[in-house]
């Protein structure tokens, strides 16, 4: 049997095995590196390079300064600021989300816009009935944001460079946007129109709390500011302190003990501001503690955070403290710090100043070491799940280029056409790049089928840059599986989809993305 025979049974076996969703998608990916290298077609460096892509450490790197604008409580306020814009309508705020990750992606590049807004489109979501109708658009609308500049997506550079070499002259910064607009308002008129229908509802896997009322309800529910010379409700939660809600455990410690508003905790740095039983608030001076009993705190963040894992065992937490303060707390030094050092990634990766993993990487670092990111922290932000499944994967997409079993597969469809004219060569190499993306690297798709398409183009007589647009196109058209790019996979564990979830909308389109790149490139070029 020959090495690209047992790549392709590989590759089909992988597949096979995410959609029956029996084994985690992570294990799936390793697994098949590992039969790659059992095989004798990988050697256990090329299995494992994967974890060293810059891909992967970008992904990883962006994880990190997402969490980074989350702590600084600015992913609270952009959520805000998104459903305010949206004034309460889901359609309106899907608009501004499409938008929004579009232009950020014409500036960097699909993963790193993609996990830049996750945090902030996550929050949006959690005060929606339905999180997953904006977040698998999140993704979709990068995808065809990617096609607005030379610098969306890695596969643009490629197609510039393929442009050059071919003798087409090369391709300029705003020149993908002729196809690239009409991409970007075809997709989001059929998301807008057919995203609710097509998109299973699913529980998301982890949800974020809407905290934007939990004030307001403290206020309501323990009589907070309305006793004389208390303090108005707005000064309970500032950038030094703030509240938690704690409730007594079945078997808690704190069983039987006395609580009062206005006692301080044994350690002096707590004060308790009321005790709730059965979700009443108690009004007696001092109340005997039972299991079940609600007590609200006040103190410094870092002295709630500290009472929530001393009193692990005994208290459960109502809210964290933690996702209080990213929430409600006025916006400070930190906060501007943190802005400041994602602005500067920004133009560092739009401009070209530095490679884009080595501007995530610094993002992240000046966080951490500037203390805005606490190592624990940063480490609990990075979805492992999702970085082992890339790393996985990339081998893989190794071994379909190297034992030539894409190449191979490309060749024989592009000879089925044979001398069935400029549209019939186009629909080909649209489909075959298409279906390649959804199981590999689009980018790697591209450079397989760029030389395959440059042949077909001259063997046929058509203009070389018609066909290199047509493949950035089908490069781009990544919608069909999770597995197709780092920015489906990052949205899917929010959204709790499945991998069978996402054909149902990315079928349409696809097929918007066929019709430009089979009709419209050969109008442009």
């Amino acid at each position: 049997m020959s090495d690209s025979t047992i790549a392709l049974l590989v590759l089909a076996a992988t597949v096979a095995l995410f959609m029956s969703g029996r084994v985690a998608p992570g294990a799936v990916a390793i697994g098949a590196s590992l039969a790659l290298v059992g095989t004798g077609i990988l050697s256990v460096e090329q299995a494992l390079a994967g974890f060293g892509d810059p891909v992967v450490v970008m992904i990883a790197a962006l994880f990190v300064v997402a969490e980074g604008l989350d702590a600084s409580g600015l992913t609270a306020r952009l959520g805000g600021a998104l459903e305010r814009a949206g004034r309460g309508s889901s359609r309106r705020i899907l608009l501004l989300v499409m938008l929004g990750v579009a232009g950020l992606t014409a500036l960097i590049n699909v993963n790193g816009a993609v996990a830049a807004l996750l945090p902030v489109v996550v929050l949006a979501g959690a005060r929606t009935d339905r999180p997953e109708v904006l977040l698998l658009p999140l993704a979709f609308a990068a995808h065809a944001g990617s096609l607005l500049t030379l610098t969306g997506t890695p596969v643009n550079l490629i197609i510039d460079e393929a442009s050059r070499d071919a003798g087409a002259g090369g391709v300029a910064f705003f020149e993908f946007a002729y196809v690239g607009v009409p991409l970007l308002a075809g997709t989001m008129l059929i998301i807008l129109l057919f995203g609710r229908r097509l998109i299973p509802r699913r529980s998301s896997a982890s949800s974020a709390s809407d905290l934007s009322d939990h004030l307001e309800e403290l206020r309501r529910h323990y009589g907070l500011g309305d006793g004389p010379g208390t303090s108005d409700t707005d000064e309970f939660v500032t950038r030094e302190h703030g509240l938690l809600e704690l409730v007594v455990g079945p078997r808690s410690r704190y069983i039987a003990d006395r609580a009062y508003p206005g006692m301080i905790t044994d350690d002096g740095e707590l004060v308790v501001l009321g005790v709730s039983r059965h979700g009443t608030s108690l009004d007696e001076l001092t109340t005997t503690l039972e299991a079940g009993d609600v007590v609200l705190l006040r103190g410094a963040w870092d002295a709630l955070a500290r009472r929530e894992d001393a009193d692990a065992g005994d208290l459960l937490v109502v809210e964290e403290s933690e996702a209080v303060r990213r929430q409600l707390a006025p916006l400070g030094t930190r906060s501007w710090a943190t802005l400041f050092v994602v602005a500067a990634m920004v133009v560092l990766m739009a401009g070209g100043i530095v490679p884009a993993v080595v501007a995530a990487l610094l993002a992240a670092l000046t966080m951490s070491v500037g203390g805005l990111v606490s190592s624990q922290r940063a480490l609990q932000a990075i979805s492992w799940p999702t970085i082992l499944l890339i790393a996985g994967m990339i081998p893989v997409t190794t071994a379909l280029t190297q034992t030539g079993a894409a190449a191979l597969v490309g060749g024989h469809v592009v000879d089925l056409v044979g001398d069935a004219g400029t549209h019939a060569l186009l629909a080909s190499l649209f489909l075959i790049t298409a279906v390649l993306g959804q199981l590999i690297s689009n980018t790697a798709t591209a450079l397989i089928m760029i030389p395959v398409g440059l042949s077909a183009a001259h063997d046929v007589g058509v203009d070389p840059q018609v066909v290199l647009m047509c493949l950035a196109i089908a490069s781009a058209a990544s919608f069909l599986t999770p597995i197709a790019t780092p920015a489906n996979m990052m949205v899917q564990q929010p959204a709790g989809l499945h991998f069978g979830d996402y054909w149902k909308l990315g079928v349409p389109l696809m097929a918007w993305f066929a019709a430009v790149a089979v009709f419209v490139t050969p109008i442009v070029w």
